[in-house]
């Protein structure tokens, strides 16, 4: 892998960290949910109703507690996971409740939307795991809807995915159906399977269903991100150093919450923070400040010393065209050579979160083929690959075409693409297809060759019959 590049100078970190802690310290965080508040008051901490002021040096040491990597376990072993380090996780969009169709129809997602991009990277090579919430399924009861969706991960991938934080109830399920997959909550416990995510409320406050969610997560040593989304200008001040400092400030409040639950849980510092477009008061990701955001998201978590999460690939535009393009490459190309690990909605998402495309999928999964390329960077470890020896018998003007050093090399070294055209002017007007036209087609022949890999029938039944008992109760209250 590429050495990452630091967007901050060490004095600007130091700045920030401080900033934060002061934050922390003097204007505290708010937490709705009152186990949460015994926690901190058994922890020494100052509180004053719901709102807890931290002792910056308290702080310090509970993030010193988190790892600075860790495994994440799929039911097949070949798609275990390593968080943190020099490792980068991709995985699809998250929690749009639209889907944008290539002719401009928007609709509600459904539940077969859901199975249909969960099938798609499951398929991908460059989509490392299945994500969490691809879309918000609306033709599923909101009581059930987190069963059904982690089924869907469960039955038609083998990669690892993430489970439910809405509420303690909700993450329990997740966990407790994930046990079943691996055969026990003692095995998950020694080696974590699932990973949800924490957002807190900007500015400065943690709701009860996402602190409940944190709470399962963190007693049963299963992994998550704590984020924070900082619309700078509205839900943050409009300069990038403030932002960040309340981002920070957060970040590190719900790390050191999961650390006093359960000490050693493991953690991954999320940004999602981007800016406010003032000419709309509307929500703006694909820009250069979010990239801004990433890296220095990414540069904290090293300081930190645990995994980050960031990126994606974010554009504010309503269909695949120019803009969606050029700014989603922007926004995933930061996260990828910075050093983000964990690396939510690099597929799929357009309008600022809104919604899903499938031909937005197939176009950013091509785009993490090539960034996933590009950061392999140069082989040169051998002599072969020097290639001296067939450049000695080439000689002054000849080409290598017919070589078997060509032959042997170039779909090693070589990028190909799956979607985008580079035949002649000619070949290509035959059909003269878009983009968009080409990513259509890309994955509906996708989806009708997928074939999701078996899962023992007698963990099927076992997970059928969990969330058949579940439904039952969470649907008569």
């Amino acid at each position: 892998m590429l050495p990452k590049f630091d967007i901050l100078t060490i004095e600007q970190v130091d700045k920030i960290h401080k900033n934060s802690m002061k934050i922390l310290n003097e204007i505290g965080v708010e937490f709705s949910y009152d186990p949460v508040i015994e926690i901190f008051k058994k922890h020494g901490q100052r509180v004053e109703g719901h709102r807890v002021y931290f002792d910056p040096e308290f702080v310090e040491n509970m993030v010193e507690k988190a790892p600075s990597q860790f495994t994440l376990h799929a039911r097949n072993p070949e798609h275990n996971l390593v968080c943190g380090g020099e490792n980068i996780i991709y995985m699809p969009g998250y929690g749009a409740p639209f889907v944008y169709e290539a002719d401009g129809l928007k609709r509600d997602a459904t539940m077969d939307d859901y199975n249909n991009f969960v099938k798609l990277a499951g398929a991908s090579k460059n989509m490392h795991m299945t994500g969490g919430t691809v879309v918000e399924p609306t033709d599923v009861e909101d009581e059930i809807r987190h069963l059904e969706m982690a089924y869907s991960h469960i039955i038609n991938s083998d990669k690892c995915f993430m489970g439910s934080s809405s509420g303690y109830e909700h993450a329990k399920d997740s966990i407790e159906m994930t046990a079943l997959l691996h055969g026990g909550m003692d095995v998950i416990k020694e080696k974590p399977a699932l990973i949800c995510l924490i957002n807190s409320v900007t500015p400065l406050k943690y709701d009860d269903r996402m602190l409940g969610g944190l709470m399962a997560y963190a007693e049963t040593g299963q992994a998550m991100v704590i984020a924070s989304l900082v619309m700078s200008g509205s839900t943050g001040p409009a300069t990038m150093a403030g932002a960040l400092s309340l981002q920070n400030a957060e970040v590190l409040a719900g790390i050191t919450l999961a650390q006093c639950i359960n000490p050693g849980t493991p953690v991954v510092y999320g940004s999602t923070s981007a800016v406010t477009d003032m000419s709309t008061g509307s929500l703006s990701i694909g820009n250069p400040e979010n990239a801004l955001f990433t890296s220095a998201s990414a540069q904290f978590a090293r300081f930190y010393g645990v995994p980050c999460r960031g990126g994606g690939g974010l554009t504010d535009s309503k269909t695949v065209d120019a803009q969606a393009g050029y700014e989603s490459m922007m926004v995933l190309f930061a996260a990828s050579t910075t050093g983000v690990n964990f690396v939510m909605h690099t597929a799929g998402i357009l309008q600022y979160y809104m919604a899903m495309s499938y031909e937005k999928f197939m176009v950013d999964d091509e785009i993490a083929g090539m960034i996933l390329r590009y950061l392999k960077g140069f082989d040169c470890d051998s002599d072969e690959k020097m290639a001296f020896d067939v450049i000695e018998k080439v000689g002054p003007g000849g080409h290598f075409l017919t070589q078997k050093h060509t032959r042997k090399n170039f779909k090693l070294e070589f990028f190909r693409p799956a979607l985008s055209d580079r035949q002649s002017f000619d070949g290509w007007s035959k059909d003269s297809l878009d983009t968009n036209q080409r990513a259509k087609l890309k994955w509906q022949e996708v989806l009708a060759s997928y074939v999701p890999p078996a899962l023992d029938p007698e963990v099927n039944e076992k997970i059928l019959t969990y969330i058949e008992e579940r439904s039952k109760e969470l649907l008569k209250k």
